[in-house]
């Protein structure tokens, strides 16, 4: 979103597997507001807040569910977000404390379901999908991840996790797919370098599904 010209927020509430430091590249530790509230840290014009920021990269986070559920409403009401067009709330998979308290506590515009396309993903998927309606949470859609793989030698495209099985899905639980997220190396090199490809090149090729993809999605809210 922030390719749009818009002031985003990015919410990493994956508190035993976070990610988003790793992928942008930040290490320091969030300093207090004179609000005494974190201050996001910034990095390709996103702020950013996370469990990562506060804990060492090796320690593992063992909680039950109540430090989990007081944990995120820390990051959601003690966090200084200042003024932004968007929040994203970037959710681990399942269908645990972490989606619970975010939709108690969280008017949410709406969800986007990430998944790969093969069986074993699709399950969990669906059954988002299932809770997230039950909890009256609007489905923005649902985007395909690692969709096919295209070899950069001889450009044969190659569906390895399956080729119909998740559109069958989408249209029987009529929900639009958003986008078709493609397998490619650039991609995973970057995120693993801290160098997040649609924020850090958004004029190259493999930004351009998700430079698509946020176009879709601020139209639709």
């Amino acid at each position: 979103m922030g390719i749009l010209g818009k002031k985003i927020g990015l919410l990493d509430a994956d508190l035993f597997g976070p990610s988003i430091p790793k992928m942008y590249n930040l290490t320091e530790k969030p300093e207090l507001s004179k609000g005494n509230k974190f201050i996001p840290l910034v990095n390709y014009g996103v702020k950013t807040m996370s469990m990562g920021f506060f804990i060492d990269k090796d320690s593992p986070v063992v909680w039950r569910g109540l430090m989990v559920m007081k944990a995120l409403q820390q990051l959601i009401y003690d966090v200084d977000w200042g003024e932004l067009d968007l929040l994203v709330i970037d959710m681990p998979p399942g269908t645990g404390d972490t989606q619970l308290t975010i939709t108690q506590h969280v008017i949410l515009d709406g969800v986007i379901i990430v998944s790969t396309p093969q069986d074993v993903a699709l399950i969990d998927a669906i059954r988002c999908i299932n809770m997230f309606r039950k909890m009256n949470v609007n489905i923005l859609g649902i985007v395909k991840n690692m969709s096919v793989f295209i070899c950069p030698n001889c450009n044969y495209s190659s569906h390895i996790f399956g080729i119909d099985k998740l559109d069958n899905i989408a249209k029987n639980m009529d929900i639009e797919v958003l986008a078709d997220i493609p397998l490619h190396k650039k991609i995973m090199q970057d995120c693993e370098n801290g160098y997040p490809t649609v924020a850090a090149e958004p004029n190259v090729p493999q930004s351009l599904p998700f430079r698509k993809l946020a176009d879709i999605i601020w139209k639709k809210i």
